[in-house]
């Protein structure tokens, strides 16, 4: 049985620009959480395996940073959250925890395929409770480790969970990836297959204007030689 515990909190919504400013604190017994977003983009949460704070925005944006220390308030948080859940497991003996399945996962890329050119997968599942999902990567039937990530779990609406792994490669062409998600809630692993593919530019148009300009060149010429023949004839 694992229990889980979320605080999360609004801390700004303005009925004017309907912006959302969400604040996240959850931790289990073997895992933590401390996260902020803004209309559901993540700003800054905190890599417990890493020890520091990490600001996953992109860089088309303008950047928000957060202060000196946010790290360490997100360590003393992870403290009192667990404390908080000690006290509710001794006061809620065998809690029901309702599970909920992600959906099946979706890889998509994260720039147009060129091959050669480095890139990145992205596997994304959504609706399942409670947080976290594992996700595995493969290559060719070959688990893949290198150039792996995955983002801290993002509240929807509903109060499951988001998430979405990232794979950094090069597209070769043959190359198939597989993607598997791993929850609480599935008696058998979700995996979804992706394959290197290559938009080729269309020929039809080309062929067929190449192929009515050659006919017609033929209509010319034949229509040429017989007239020289009728006049010879004449």
């Amino acid at each position: 049985m694992i229990v889980v515990l979320v605080l999360s909190s609004v801390l700004c919504v303005s009925a004017d620009s309907l912006h959302e400013d969400l604040h996240i604190v959850g931790c289990s017994a073997s895992d933590g959480e401390v996260m902020f977003s803004l209309d559901g983009e993540e700003l800054w949460y905190a890599d417990f395996i890493k020890g520091k704070g990490v600001e996953p925005q992109p860089s088309f944006v303008d950047h928000v940073s957060y202060v000196e220390g946010t790290y360490e308030g997100a360590v003393g948080d992870q403290a009192i959250c667990k404390e908080n859940l000690k006290i509710q497991r001794k006061s809620i003996k065998d809690p029901l925890v309702e599970f909920d399945p992600p959906s099946s996962p979706m890889i998509y890329t994260k720039d147009d395929v060129e091959l050669g050119e480095k890139n990145a997968l992205l596997c994304h599942v959504t609706g399942f409770y409670p947080a976290p999902v594992k996700v595995y990567w493969t290559k060719n039937g070959v688990n893949v480790t290198e150039g792996t990530s995955i983002n801290v779990p993002h509240p929807n609406k509903d109060g499951s969970f988001r998430q979405t792994s990232r794979l950094e490669f090069t597209p070769q062409l043959g190359d198939v990836y597989s993607c598997t998600v791993k929850h609480l809630s599935l008696q058998q692993p979700l995996t979804r297959i992706w394959d290197v593919e290559v938009k080729q530019p269309g020929v039809g148009p080309a062929v067929f204007c190449g192929l009515g300009l050659t006919v017609g060149l033929l209509g010319v010429a034949a229509g040429t030689f017989f007239l020289i023949k009728g006049n010879e004839c004449s």
